[in-house]
């Protein structure tokens, strides 16, 4: 028997009837040899972790552009405190913990540079909507290892595309990243925005502090408690009403106080200028596009493979390609 075997028989002994198998998977869009040691969902996670668009989450906004200081959130620290968040509920319902963790570390891979402010460019130029759970999924599927993709397991891709939007998981490990991810960043972007200045614990209203309690600790506490007890209980994933609806008015409060605030996203509509500049540019200049991208423009068209080499930049680089294509050499501020 192999270490791969062991851990496929202990699932069946350790974790609950509602948990997502490995052996139960419904595979992968190419078959390949198992491997000896580890699950298929635990291949699916250090494919992701080794993956480019996984490294560049470290350079992505979360929601302050260009922040002053180290420690505000980018996509990588967000994506890990979901994961974490994640483990520790499926962990405690006996669900499958290497599924939820692969599909909690590459749910936001698609993510555009500067946040929800480059889904928003790229929606304009492309004239369709971007969704960056949908992108997400092409990055796994279609981008990664010049255009190979990972063959992620069918489980994991479909809780990555259902983490936001219509689309829901239909494994439990799924829904539950579905919610971490919404745990992680009403919290986090609270965080963030007292130490913006913008926001302080005491302007969250009281109905709602009441609920969820006093602080990040406390709220994150709650949440995850509530769900695992009410879940446990009930047999029905999820929160008991008061404490969902306070999450709730909790995401409605951040979004007028924090997300629509001027201070966090005043410097927006440069960032927006900055892809949509980009976009044009390589739409009459496709031949400027990196040379692995090149093949890509015979099957999926100029307008979608612009849309994946600007979706995949990082804050930084796309500043960087729009000095070296708009700003004259003699202007760059030299240190």
């Amino acid at each position: 028997m192999t270490v791969r075997e062991r851990l496929e028989q202990e699932e069946y002994l350790r974790l609950s009837p509602l948990a997502q198998k490995a052996t139960e998977t419904k595979g992968r869009a190419y078959q390949e040899a198992e491997n000896d040691v580890r699950t298929c969902y635990q291949r699916d996670t250090d494919r992701i972790v080794h993956s480019k668009a996984f490294r560049r989450l470290m350079h992505k906004t979360q929601v302050f552009l260009q922040p002053e200081g180290d420690h505000y959130r980018t996509r990588m620290t967000h994506t890990l405190e979901v994961s974490r968040i994640a483990r520790t509920i499926a962990r405690a319902l006996q669900l499958n913990e290497d599924l939820t963790e692969a599909a909690a570390l590459g749910h936001d891979l698609g993510h555009t540079p500067f946040g929800h402010a480059g889904e928003v460019a790229l929606s304009d130029v492309m004239g369709v909507p971007f969704h960056h759970n949908e992108q997400s999924l092409r990055v796994v599927d279609r981008l990664e290892k010049n255009g190979q993709g990972l063959n992620l397991t069918h489980e994991v891709r479909m809780a990555i595309l259902g983490h936001t939007g219509a689309s829901i998981p239909e494994t439990l490990e799924g829904q539950i990243v579905r919610v971490s991810d919404r745990i992680a960043y009403v919290n986090h972007d609270i965080d963030d925005a007292i130490r913006a200045g913008i926001l302080r614990e005491a302007d969250i209203p009281r109905e709602i502090s009441y609920v969820l309690g006093e602080c990040h600790r406390e709220r994150i506490n709650t949440l995850v408690t509530d769900m695992i007890t009410n879940t446990t209980e009930t047999g029905v994933l999820g929160m008991r009403p008061e404490v969902s609806r306070a999450m709730a008015d909790l995401r409605t409060f951040l979004f007028e106080r924090v997300y629509k605030n001027p201070v966090a996203k005043g410097e927006e509509s440069k960032a927006k200028g900055i892809l949509q500049s980009l976009y044009t540019y390589y739409s009459k200049h496709p031949e400027a596009l990196p040379a692995d991208f090149i093949p890509q423009l015979d099957f999926d068209g100029i307008s979608r493979v612009i849309c994946d080499y600007i979706a995949g930049m990082t804050d930084k680089y796309a500043v960087h390609k729009y000095e070296s294509i708009f700003i004259p050499a003699a202007w760059h501020v030299r240190g």
